[in-house]
């Protein structure tokens, strides 16, 4: 597997100490991919395209709700969108409502198609 770890950020005090989260994007699955103490408990699916990242779902494991990894996945997600200078499609209705209640990453969404998801 070729994922590349990616920043995420520190420890939530309402959780364990002891809880390790990491976000890994998985180019080999096209996903981010979100671990929590090692166990896979969710991924964000996307298709890239030249200079264009398409998010188009993003699930996390019963098992792991409640607990703000979707959240976390989704910043670490369009984080990198950010850092390898990708335009954002998000198709993904779970990514798409993360933007809506950040509007400090709309400008990743390019400024024609904002209107179209909502933007």
């Amino acid at each position: 597997m070729n994922a590349k770890l990616l920043p995420t950020p520190g420890p939530d005090p309402q959780e364990d100490e002891m809880s390790t989260t990491a976000v890994a994007d998985n180019p080999e699955k096209s996903r981010y991919e979100i671990t929590s103490d090692g166990e896979l408990a969710g991924f964000a699916e996307y298709h890239r395209y030249e200079d264009e990242i398409a998010f188009i779902h993003t699930e996390i494991d019963p098992r792991f709700g409640g607990q703000g990894l979707g959240g976390i996945l989704a910043r670490a997600a369009l984080d990198d969108a950010r850092a390898n200078e990708l335009a954002v499609l998000p198709y993904c209705p779970f990514i798409r409502g993360w933007l809506t209640k950040h509007p400090e990453y709309h400008d990743l969404v390019p400024a024609a198609k904002r209107e179209r998801f909502g933007l």
